[in-house]
Order: C-alpha cells, then sequence, then structure tokens
C-alpha cells in the first residue's frame, strides 16, 4: 500500500528478516527514507484474516493496526504509540480520516459474541482510548471502502451479503453525513448480487466514480447524479471511457485497500488496467474518455496514488524486484524511490515470461505464462526437454502475473521448466472467465493444469514423465485434487497450506469465505455428497505419487488439521511424503527462514523422487517411506 501525505511518501514494507512483520515507512522530499513505526510493531489487521489498509497518514500523524493485539494506535512525530482502540475481540482496517469531526471511519470486525464475527462501519475519536468505535452503517455481512467526499458531507462505502464474495455481488451506498456525525438518506447507486463494484472514491470537485463490471469486464464508472433528492433509485451512471477489448480496471478484492485509479488533478486519472494476464499505466483525460498507456517498462500492482504531476505506485518488471515507483505524468520517466529486494541478478539468469492460451481437452480455452529454464552458466544435452513445475495460484480468483517472481526463477535458475497456470476462475479476463470455475473448483481448475502440461508437452517444451505440480492455499487444493483424481499425469507434488477435505473446510473456516464454496462447488450441506467426492482426504486410494506438504500452525483460513490428515493418510499408503509445519506462521509464510527452509525442501524432496542431488547445499529433509 502507498499513500502520500502532503508531499511525504509512506508504504509498507514487509520484513521477513525481522519475523516477517510490515513497517511502515516515510520518504521525505530530499530522498530521506526512515521507518514510521518501532521495531515492536506490525501494521497488519486480521480482518478478513487477510487484512490490508492497515494504516492512515494525516499531517505526519500515523493511524496504524497492530497485528499483536489488533489495537488501532497514534503515532505522533516525538510522541510514544498511543492506543485509540481498547483492547479486547476486535479487529480494524480501511481507514478515512473524518477531519472536521477528529475522528476515523473504518471497518471493525468484532469477535467477542457467539457465532460469526460482526462486521460494521465505525468511527472511532483520534483521541483517547476509550472508543470501540460507534457504529455508522450495520446489517450486512461485509463492509470495505469507506470514503469521505471532499467537503465531507457524504459517504459511500461498499457492502455485500452471503454467499457473495465482493467480486461476485457487491453494492454501492452513498448517505449524507449530518452535523452530529451520523448517516442519513443511505442510497444504493450502484451494484447488485450479480454486479461486482471497485474502489468507490471522490474526485476533488465532488465527483463520485467506482468500478463495475456490469459489462462482462471491470471497467470505470463515474456517477452523474444530478438530484440527491430523488431516493427511489440508483445514478445515471457514464462509463468514465470506452477502454480497449478485454481490458479489466478492477481486482478481486482479497484485502482492504488495493487501487487502480486516482485523480492527478481536476482533468484526468491515473489508472491501472490489465488485459491479456498484463498490467498496464496509464492516464485518462476526463473531458474526452481517452485513454493514453505511460511507462511501458512497468506493470502496477496492487497500489497506486497520484499527484498532479506525477503517479506513485508499487510496480514490477520482469527483470528486477517489485518497488515503489514515482512516475511523470509528462515525460513517462520512471524514477525508483525503492526496491522490494537489493539484490542484483545477472540477465543471463532470468526468465522471461511467455503468455500462453491453450485448449482444454473439455473443449475450453485457458491461459498460463511459461517459463523456459535458463542458467547461463548450464546447458541442457540436445533434444532433452526440461522438467516442468506446474503452479496453480491461490485464490482461486487470484491471478499469476509476468513480473520478476523470485521464488520462479529459483526453479528456471536450476533447470525446471515452470507453467503458472490462470486457470478458468481467474480473474483479469472477464466476469465470464471467473464464474466459470463456479460449481466445477476440483474439477475445471485441475483441467486446466493437466492440459497446460500437455501442451507444453506437445510443443516440446516439456517432459510430461518430470512433471510436478505446486501450489499454496486453493492452489494446494488444485494440487491435491491433481494427483489424486489424475494420479497417471503429474509424478510428485508440493502442497502449502492446502485444502484436503472440502467438508471440514467449509465447518471450521472463518466468516469471509466461510459460504465461497456454495458457489465454487455447491450449497452446503445439501451437496455434501459433492463435498466429499471433489475431497482428495477421500480418494487416498488413487494417489500414486510421493508429496510434501507445508503448513503454518497459526493458520486460521486453512487449519493445520488439512495438511495433517493428508500427510497422516498418505504415510499410511506407503507414499513417500514429507510435512512441515512452522509456528508462527499465518496463511501465506512471511518469515524468511521458512520461505527459504520450503524452497529448499521441496526441491530436496523433487531430488529424491527423480534420483539426482541438488547442487545447493540443503539440510535434509525427513521423507517418510522412501526408498
Amino acid at each position: 500500500m502507498v499513500t502520500l501525505d502532503g508531499v511525504d511518501i509512506y508504504w509498507l514494507e514487509g520484513r521477513p528478516n525481522e519475523g516477517g512483520r510490515y513497517a511502515l515507512v516515510r520518504r521525505t522530499p530530499d530522498g530521506t527514507i526512515a521507518d514510521v513505526t518501532p521495531r515492536d510493531m506490525n501494521v497488519r489487521s486480521r480482518v478478513h484474516e487477510y487484512g490490508g489498509d492497515a494504516y492512515l497518514v494525516a499531517h505526519r500523524v500515523a493511524y496504524v493496526s497492530n497485528f499483536a493485539d489488533q489495537r488501532v494506535y497514534r503515532l505522533a512525530p516525538g510522541e510514544d504509540p498511543q492506543a485509540i482502540t481498547p483492547q479486547g475481540a476486535s479487529c480494524y482496517a480501511d481507514f478515512a480520516l473524518d477531519a472536521r469531526r477528529q475522528r476515523l471511519i473504518c471497518v471493525r470486525e468484532d469477535h467477542s459474541g457467539p457465532g460469526e464475527a460482526v462486521n460494521t462501519l465505525v468511527s472511532i475519536p483520534v483521541e483517547g482510548a476509550g472508543s470501540a468505535g460507534d457504529v455508522l452503517a450495520s446489517g450486512c455481512d461485509f463492509y470495505s471502502t469507506p470514503r469521505l467526499s471532499p467537503d465531507g458531507s457524504k459517504l459511500a462505502w461498499l457492502s455485500w451479503r452471503h454467499p457473495n464474495m465482493p467480486w461476485d455481488g457487491s453494492e454501492l451506498w452513498v448517505a449524507d453525513v449530518t452535523a452530529a456525525g451520523t448517516l442519513e438518506s443511505e442510497t444504493v447507486i450502484a451494484g447488485g448480487p450479480s454486479e461486482s463494484i471497485y474502489q468507490p472514491g471522490w474526485s476533488p470537485d465532488g465527483t463520485l466514480y467506482y468500478v463495475s463490471d456490469r459489462s462482462g469486464y471491470w471497467r470505470l464508472y463515474r456517477s452523474d447524479r444530478s438530484d440527491r433528492s430523488d431516493r427511489s433509485g440508483r445514478s445515471d451512471r457514464s462509463v468514465v471511457l470506452n477502454p480497449p477489448a478485454t481490458a479489466e480496471f478492477g481486482r478481486p478484492q482479497w484485502v482492504f485497500g488495493t487501487s487502480t485509479w486516482a485523480c492527478a488533478g481536476s482533468s484526468r486519472l491515473v489508472v491501472s488496467y490489465t488485459r491479456n494476464g498484463r498490467w498496464h499505466l496509464a492516464t485518462i483525460d476526463i473531458a474526452s474518455g481517452a485513454l493514453s498507456d505511460i511507462a511501458p517498462q512497468i506493470m502496477p500492482h496492487d497500489w497506486l496514488t497520484a499527484t498532479d504531476t506525477h503517479a506513485v505506485l508499487v510496480a514490477g518488471s520482469a527483470t528486477q524486484p517489485d518497488a515503489v515507483v514515482r512516475v511523470d505524468l509528462a515525460s513517462g520517466a520512471v524514477d525508483t524511490l525503492r526496491r522490494g529486494s537489493a539484490l542484483a541478478i545477472d540477465a543471463g539468469y532470468i526468465s522471461a515470461a511467455e503468455a500462453m492460451e491453450f485448449p482444454t481437452t473439455d473443449g475450453a480455452r485457458a491461459h498460463a505464462f511459461y517459463y523456459p529454464p535458463r542458467n547461463q552458466d548450464f546447458a541442457a544435452p540436445a533434444g532433452e526437454r526440461p522438467p516442468l513445475v506446474v503452479i496453480s495460484h491461490g485464490g482461486p480468483t487470484s491471478a499469476a502475473r509476468p513480473t520478476l517472481d523470485l521464488q520462479i526463477q529459483y526453479w528456471t535458475s536450476r533447470g525446471f521448466a515452470v507453467a503458472d497456470v490462470n486457470y478458468r476462475g481467474s480473474s483479469g479476463y472477464g466476469r465470464a472467465y471467473r464464474e466459470a470455475l463456479n460449481g466445477q473448483w476440483g474439477v475445471a481448475d485441475v483441467e486446466d493444469v493437466i492440459s497446460a502440461l500437455r501442451f507444453l508437452s506437445a510443443q516440446g517444451k516439456a517432459d510430461e514423465h518430470r512433471a510436478v505440480v505446486r501450489g499454496g492455499s486453493a492452489g494446494g487444493y488444485t494440487t491435491l485434487a491433481a494427483l489424486t483424481f489424475h494420479p497417471e499425469v503429474f509424478k510428485a507434488g508440493a502442497s502449502y497450506y492446502g485444502v484436503s477435505d472440502l467438508e471440514a473446510l467449509e465447518i471450521d473456516t472463518h466468516k469471509f469465505e466461510s459460504r465461497y464454496s456454495h458457489s465454487l462447488i455447491a450449497p452446503y450441506p445439501a451437496a455434501k455428497d459433492v463435498y466429499y467426492q471433489r475431497s482428495p482426504i477421500h480418494a487416498i486410494d488413487r494417489l500414486a505419487c510421493p508429496l510434501i506438504l507445508f503448513q503454518g500452525l497459526d493458520d486460521k483460513v486453512v487449519p493445520p488439521n488439512q495438511s495433517e490428515m493428508m500427510a497422516d493418510a498418505v504415510r499410511a499408503k506407503g507414499l513417500p511424503v514429507a510435512y512441515l509445519a512452522f509456528d508462527g506462521e499465518q496463511h501465506g509464510f512471511r518469515k524468511a527462514e521458512t520461505i527459504i527452509r520450503c524452497l529448499e525442501a521441496e526441491l530436496y524432496f523433487y531430488g529424491a523422487v527423480f534420483g539426482f542431488s541438488p547442487a545447493d547445499r540443503i539440510e535434509p529433509v525427513p521423507i517418510d517411506n522412501l526408498r
């Protein structure tokens, strides 16, 4: 996340070498970069478990969610951190500052009662620690993106209800803010159960913009409601521009605070959009709707903001690590402010992504990025096809990107080819492609990772007899399903905090995703038999290859029992299996030592399976049933 406060630029940095904490960092105009948060503070929210948008800065005063106790702290220059929410069972995220009333407006997730957590929009005084928040909006299952108009007279926000995820269907609300700070005349102006709204926000002149997928693709709109006294219907809508065919200006809202547009003065917007799996940076002239690409050498990530003259964002490229960059809107010149890694890699070791679209055996089309092996110091014997690592990303409503990923380069520099698959259900290819996985999770996604292997094998780009599949979370489920339900395809697999028992997950997961499987599979418990049939744990009799599993023991999204059950079952069957569990890790590993151990352990495991000794010095991995 990147934000501006006057002439200062702020962002969060993940610190794997500091226990995986997130530090808030400030860059001043003279180029000085310094931490704002102390070393014992981890800026991360647990709302929805995935968090996001865990800080806000105004006039050099920062408000942050601290991971350890989930309290909101006020950090003023020269003062000790001051907690402004009490101890308790609530988490906070997605902040907006109501300067007129000296309060924060944010999402609160309250875990103090029985049953599911209760999500609301609340206001919190910026001074003191006595208030857990006064409720402004309630009654929906989920809330996000509270945004005040420039004069503070109106509040916009998003809400949605079970069983929808925000990319399935959400509503954009606008309300008047009274002198007392309460809301009145709340009105839904866009969205619904089959329309996803993303990133509402206000221009300097008070115009409301938002992204909607009502056309089949996430596109940018502005609200043209000329008569706020008409409460009976939704706003007139005007698309800001007619973008390139199949372009999308939205992202699945797994975390709070992501952005694809920002105002650059009163006459233009800075936007990011994706097409064919690649993200682009552009400007839009508001009067004409004309879109102009800028800085084609970079690919925007999830966070974007702007001044009148510059865009400031997190971006990647094919050859350099992700970085916070500033782009001159007139010239397109890119100034790198901070790289995510200081590691310099010779181009002779970097494998560039090749976009591919391929047919599936059930008559559909799917997408992937292919990375050939690349190491300037070695070459395979003539005519030899490389072993292949097929990656199934998480989500499943997420997407693989063609920016430099050092974990992918780890494999390609060691002689593996990689296929990073955007199977059906992935974002970035339109609503119909996302919905193609509905009712087909564990079927269509598995078909697509298998079809990617067969497509590459037919082209001579991979050895189908030395192919492995790996993935995390939902991608871990796809991995396990591919291995159990299609045992003839892959020779080994690696599951990172993957799902093995769909019914157990349905019963024992967190609120945000507790109904997600109802669209991906079928409503539960009516379709209990389908959950059983698609669970890899119940198809162990079909599994025929070695498996390694990795799990964080503090994971609340996919509980540890999912990996433990699978490891026990594979062990009992007599197949080679390794299980590595990590204290202090949640859903998605953040500690440097964990990330390194997992990659090395996975390579060691494949070496044991395929009969080679890695050149790396690797701590041995205990493997049961290895002969």
